[in-house]
């Protein structure tokens, strides 16, 4: 009785090994693209949207008149196309850059006006926007984690140089709009994940830039410029990046 008792023990143990190996086999994930890490330069290409608007500082000349009674910036949202390198420094740090970057913004100020000139369409509730195509240049450093399967998780931080070209700050045409200068410089940092596919790797990135450059060029004479003094730009952006 012990004798077939003990076999039937060693037979359960043998069938449970068996599944457990089964199953496993079953679902364990493949593993996508396993030298993909390795390589020295990687290059891809990004594609998002984002959220921005501008952080500003009020002239004292707001205070000492009255035409102007409030002034807001409005979010409004823009697209991006960009071209990524990036390079392998270690297995957790890149260093990486956009060598074509190119940002299509739309910012808008709304004006509180005490006396609404209608020969310039101008209402009670005014709004002047200001469009945006930016040509930017980020450097930044992604440290990322340890690969887990076919995800790894990574953070980023780094500076950026940005070219506005529709900057009109030397436009004698822009009387009745806020003038900016075309150069901004600025910090960012984010977060994103790798998803390792057989073909390539998907990448939702989130981020969040500060502008760090008086972007305003103030003009005295101009009633929607002297109340503004400092004009810096904040945004938020996603993006997926195909490697």
């Amino acid at each position: 009785m012990q004798y077939i008792l003990r076999n039937k023990v060693v037979l359960l143990i043998i069938l449970l090994n068996s599944v457990k190996s089964i199953s496993f086999a079953q679902f364990e994930p493949e593993y996508n693209l396993p030298n993909h890490d390795d390589k020295l330069f990687h290059f891809g290409i990004s594609l998002g949207s984002n959220r921005s608007f501008y952080h500003f500082n009020n002239n004292p000349y707001f205070t000492s008149r009255d035409s102007v009674l409030g002034i807001e910036s409005l979010q409004s949202s823009g697209v991006s196309l960009a071209w990524l390198v990036d390079m392998n420094l270690n297995e957790h740090f890149n260093l990486r850059t956009y060598p074509l970057d190119l940002i299509f913004t739309e910012k808008a100020f709304e004006y509180r006006l005490r006396v609404p000139e209608k020969y310039y369409e101008e209402d009670s509730i005014t709004i002047k926007k200001v469009q945006g195509i930016t040509l930017a240049l980020p450097v930044q450093i992604k440290f990322n984690s340890d690969r887990i399967n076919n995800l790894k998780v990574y953070m980023l931080a780094g500076g950026k140089l940005e070219y506005d070209f529709a900057g009109n700050a030397g436009d004698k045409n822009a009387e009745r709009q806020i003038k900016l200068k075309k150069l901004d410089y600025g910090i960012e940092a984010g977060i994103g994940f790798h998803f390792y596919f057989p073909m390539f790797v998907l990448s939702p990135e989130l981020k969040v830039g500060w502008g760090l450059n008086n972007v305003h060029s103030r003009d005295e004479n101009l009633k929607y410029s002297n109340v503004i003094d400092q004009i810096k730009s904040r945004t938020i952006s996603f993006s997926f990046i195909i490697e």
